[in-house]
């Protein structure tokens, strides 16, 4: 039961607490000391008594049916305990996704194990169960996989659709979005612009592997599972629903994550295998994957090829977009459904105002890994298209590039701009931006005209040098909802429980930051307890951008629950009103007097036996939840310098700017820490990464060899600039997130300066830009005459 005082206006509080300490400051990360002093405990560290090893069996078969699995030389092998194939767990369904509006996806799930079928090389169809793992390998690799490759298979989204199962094709949907009369767009425009474009297939491929730790507890009947998860509570769910458990039956641990990008912390039929093969043979049961394992199994992502038409005007002003894309989901569709799909014509207007839309994206199964998100998950691409797309216009009508970007940005006097479109299940509404001034801004920062004039000197020496821009839009924020429980020590310590998870982004300090300024305590005094189911009843996990805007609006509500609980009892505590004090540094002070008490001290007073309580409510603790119906949309700007070797078609990254308004910047060095870790992915996607397969559908970029990424001697030289002129409207803090703008626009921005360097616009088409491809390009450009103009000899390198 709450006393009036208590129950008093906040407003009467709402300046008694010190002026920002935290929030906005590069404060040192919490969750670095065990990292750093070599006591981290990832799921490769932790070995429970008795445990087995599992192995996974994979098909070395792209497509076919599945005829045996001959598992009996295996099962007698020394030190196996049990081989599954897909007759053994034939009572577990497959794995479930994310609810969507999205009709027609239930039929293409994939099992746990293959059935009759096998789709990808990699598949899962058998798991071996052994006393250690050499045992477990060795005895994989003596299970018979008999296939009949009795179709060929499909290897490109653009071919027609073929047939997944009976009255199934694997053409599961077309998404279709859009709004406006893009007809008339397009019969009274001045010149129409068509480009064709495509993104290779890559991921996110983390220092860490994926793995699993799960035992089962028979005397509580209850099963724990360890390892990296980015959406605890709906994994927990999932896996008690498919093991027909009580979700109160199971229990996911979060350990610490070298790498989560959007892949891992997924459910994926090995951590169903590892908790079936704990409960039914009544030991802790543990996988790792090896890299080609990753390599091949775990979701890839970026795969699209789009078509798209743009009507323009005289002046260049946009009158309608046109858009066909086609989505390579891979074999199955996984835990996100068609979201990737769904976003990439979502959001593929970025900033710029667009009378009418059209946009389909057929979404189309192949024989390769299946596909999910990866850092950026339709952004990157659809920046990619997008950005192409101004340039092509730009040079169809002779204009700059950047003036014609600036003509149809969404004015700041627009905003809150609805878009008449939905992504993630919601109404895209941009939020708040200042596009114009912060290309204006991102010029400024880098330095654009010196850069151009540099690249333009450089090139009258037979260098090779140019300089690109893409502007992008990005979303953060997602809801619907979050919660916190905060709880003050009789120590004075700070514990802050969230259902949120962390994969190395900083969500502990950031949490902590913005809980601390509120509570007036110091940051590093708040413990920040996450990715344990057993730990809160609800939680939405880390993934889209979205724990610092909705964890930390949550903990800020529940840090001021706090306060003020912490208030009224010190106000009593010190003989005086409420409206006197002051909270600074874990200390209640009154103003006039000097008398003072510690949170501590109130913290004991409000302990349950405590005599001072009275008729308050126990424990200086409160709950709070944050709502939230909308996205919000951080915006940027990324600026190139780029040389091109001509005769090798290598692509040296010289220097790159990043110009970022992320509404209010919590922790800047970490957000400049998330740029650039996000720009080594997109500097890796535009030139190195790509996951390809041969004609069989074997896939031959499976190790560091043949599937190329960014090391520290490609990252160039680079310069963050962090804004925030405009803040989100949606949350008291402004906040919106920052984990993904260093990767969005890196593809465009990349592909605009190889075009400025070669002076030859347009050139660039797909991405990764490798040197095999760029020398192509250059042929079949050359060969083509583009600009009515016989192309000019490429000779010299960059050094």
């Amino acid at each position: 039961m709450k006393t009036d005082k208590e129950a008093m206006s906040r407003s009467s509080h709402s300046r008694q607490v010190r002026k920002s300490a935290y929030i906005g400051k590069s404060v040192p990360r919490l969750e670095d000391r065990p990292l750093v002093a070599g006591e981290g405990r990832f799921v490769g560290d932790m070995n429970l008594p008795h445990q087995l090893w599992a192995r996974i069996v994979r098909s070395p078969h792209a497509a076919g049916r599945l005829l045996a699995v001959d598992t009996e030389a295996a099962r007698t092998m020394p030190g196996i305990v049990a081989v599954w194939n897909s007759d053994d767990i034939s009572d577990i369904p497959n794995i479930p996704f994310r609810a969507t509006s999205i009709q027609g996806l239930g039929p293409y799930t994939q099992p746990i194990l293959a059935r009759d079928r096998v789709r990808y090389v990699g598949e899962p169809v058998a798991v071996v169960f052994a006393d250690d793992p050499y045992l477990a390998e060795d005895a994989a690799d003596a299970v018979f996989v008999d296939v009949d490759e009795d179709t060929k298979p499909i290897l490109d989204a653009r071919d027609e659709p073929g047939e997944f199962a009976p009255g199934a094709s694997t053409e599961p949907v077309i998404i279709n979005k859009g709004y406006g009369d893009v007809a008339k767009g397009f019969r009274t425009a001045h010149r129409i612009v068509e480009l064709d474009l495509s993104v290779g297939r890559h991921s996110g491929i983390p220092m860490e592997t994926r793995g699993a730790l799960a035992e089962f507890d028979m005397v509580n009947e209850k099963l724990h599972l360890w390892g990296a998860t980015k959406r605890p509570h709906w994994n927990r769910d999932r896996i008690a629903e498919m093991l027909d458990m009580s979700p109160a039956q199971v229990a996911l641990h979060e350990l610490h994550v070298g790498g989560g990008f959007g892949i891992r912390g997924e459910l994926y039929p090995e951590d169903i295998l590892v908790c079936v093969g704990a409960m039914r043979l009544r030991r802790p049961v543990k996988w790792i994957e090896d890299r080609r394992e990753h390599m091949m199994a775990a979701n890839h992502s970026r795969e699209q090829h789009h078509l798209i038409r743009a009507a323009v005007d005289s002046d260049g002003h946009i009158l309608a977009i046109d858009e066909t894309l086609h989505h390579d989901q891979g074999a199955y569709v996984r835990t996100h459904g068609a979201r990737v799909a769904d976003m990439s014509i979502g959001l593929l207007l970025g900033p710029y105002a667009v009378p009418a839309y059209a946009a389909r994206a057929h979404f189309r199964l192949t024989a390769k890994t299946p596909a999910a998100t990866y850092r950026a998950p339709g952004r990157f691409e659809g920046s990619f298209v997008r950005e192409r797309l101004m340039d092509a216009i730009a040079h169809e009508l002779q204009l700059d590039p950047l003036e014609l970007r600036r003509r149809n940005f969404i004015a700041s006097s627009e905003m809150p701009y609805a878009r008449n479109l939905s992504a993630l299940e919601t109404e895209v509404i941009l939020d708040s931006g200042d596009y114009s001034g912060l290309l204006d801004k991102a010029k400024r920062f880098a330095g654009w005209e010196a850069l151009k004039s540099e690249a333009a000197e450089r090139r009258a020496k037979g260098k090779h040098v140019g300089v690109g821009l893409g502007y992008f839009v990005e979303k953060s924020g997602l809801g619907p909802s979050e919660l916190v429980r905060m709880t003050v020590a009789t120590d004075g310590s700070v514990e802050i429980v969230t259902g949120a998870a962390s994969l190395g982004q900083g969500m502990e300090t950031a949490i902590a930051q913005i809980a601390a300024d509120t509570l007036g305590v110091d940051y590093s005094r708040c413990a920040v307890i996450h990715g344990d189911t057993d730990k809160i009843a609800f939680g939405w996990g880390a993934h889209a951008s979205r724990v610092t805007v909705m964890t930390g609006e949550a903990s800020r509500l529940a840090a001021e629950e706090v306060r003020i609980k912490a208030l009224n009892m010190a106000a009593e505590l010190l003989q005086c009103a409420p409206d006197g004090l002051f909270l600074d540094d874990g200390v209640v002070h009154h103003v006039e007097s000097g008398a003072s008490v510690s949170l501590a001290e109130v913290a004991k007073a409000l302990e349950p036996a405590s005599s001072q309580r009275g008729d308050r409510s126990p424990g200086l603790t409160a709950e709070a939840w944050f709502h939230n119906k909308h996205m919000n949309y951080p915006y940027g700007a990324h600026i190139a310098l780029v040389c091109v070797d001509a005769e090798t078609g290598h692509v040296k990254v010289e220097r790159y700017f990043v110009s970022y308004d992320i509404g209010r910047a919590v922790n800047p060095s970490m957000i400049e820490g998330q740029i650039l870790g996000g720009l080594s992915q997109g500097l890796g996607g535009a030139l190195f990464e790509e996951f390809r397969y041969d004609d069989t559908g074997q896939p031959v970029s499976v190790t560091f060899a043949d599937y190329l990424m960014v090391s520290a001697a490609e990252m160039p030289e680079t310069a963050v600039q962090i804004l925030q002129d405009a803040p989100s409207p949606l949350n008291p803090l402004g906040l919106k997130g920052s984990g993904e703008g260093g990767v969005t626009a890196a593809g465009a921005t990349i592909a605009t300066a190889i075009d400025d360097a070669l002076q030859r616009p347009g050139l660039v088409r797909r991405l990764p830009v490798t040197p095999q491809y760029l020398l192509q390009r250059i042929a079949e450009y050359d060969a083509g005459q583009h600009d009515a103009r016989q192309s000019d000899d490429l000779t010299g390198a960059c050094e």
